[in-house]
């Protein structure tokens, strides 16, 4: 029998100030009564979804990294979230996949946010990170590319069982993201976990939250909207493994290749 527990925190940003977001964010963690062992965090949570990584962004060494690594530590936990990162001149709006013994893997993303001028800013990434834990594998997204179904496709030789996103989703856009999450679900036969912040930006833009768990077919499981809140939930791996084989739909996907 195989089973993870995650734990997701919705929860407003304080904007482009990150130690006031670390300091808020150790509480809610340490708040944490029941037992996990992944804590997803949303989008760029260190700043909120700024334009301006040449004031915020640090290296894979900096001090929000290292903060990562001590909480995974410190808990025994998982750890993920995305924020900026600074790589040999280029920044990334990078997912980081902290281990509790400070091993990382990390996922840059692939689809930036044009209307918002994040393809100006920040470098594309072009590498899936599929995670594995307790014979789980974890495939790691951020909020806009949840529009590209592509990127997220099941390959039928390589299936994965769950599909992460972290976000900074606007509440005027929720309705696509509600119903996107559920057609990921369910075309992938997957469970997905969306953690998406609350709260009105820098910008002035509000964000609804509606932090989702969404079964593999497409039940959901978590919704919660507007206010902040940390659900922990776990996962049996048996449930996916008898929907795959009840409804093999699986075995007719379409072979493709993403450059």
């Amino acid at each position: 029998m195989s089973f993870l527990t995650f734990s997701l925190i919705q929860t407003h940003l304080f904007w482009e100030d990150k130690q006031a977001n670390l300091e808020m964010l150790t509480k809610k963690i340490e708040s944490i009564k029941e037992k996990t062992q992944v804590v997803i965090l949303p989008e760029m949570f260190t700043t909120g979804f700024s334009m301006q990584p040449h004031l915020f962004a640090e290296t894979i060494d900096g001090t929000s990294v290292e903060w990562m690594k001590e909480i995974a530590a410190k808990h025994k936990i998982i750890l993920c979230g995305s924020l900026m990162i600074e790589e040999n001149g280029h920044y990334y709006n990078r997912i980081i996949w902290t281990l509790p013994n400070g091993n990382l893997g990390f996922y840059d993303k692939r689809h930036c946010f044009r209307y918002a001028g994040e393809d100006k800013h920040y470098t594309a990434g072009n590498k899936k990170l599929i995670a594995q834990v307790n014979g789980f594998k974890i495939n790691l997204q951020i909020c806009y590319d949840l529009r590209f179904p592509v990127w997220a496709r099941q390959e039928k030789d390589n299936l994965y069982d769950i599909l992460i996103y972290v976000a900074n989703w606007p509440e005027k856009r929720n309705y696509a993201w509600k119903s996107l999450l559920v057609a990921r679900a369910i075309e992938n036969q997957c469970y997905v976990i969306a953690v998406n912040r609350v709260g009105v930006d820098g910008n002035n833009i509000n964000h609804s939250g509606d932090s989702m768990i969404i079964s593999p077919l497409g039940e959901v499981v978590y919704h919660k909207a507007f206010d902040e809140d940390i659900f922990t939930f776990t996962i049996d791996k048996k449930v996916i493994d008898e929907i795959r084989e009840q409804f093999p739909f699986w075995k007719d996907v379409d072979d493709f290749f993403i450059k």
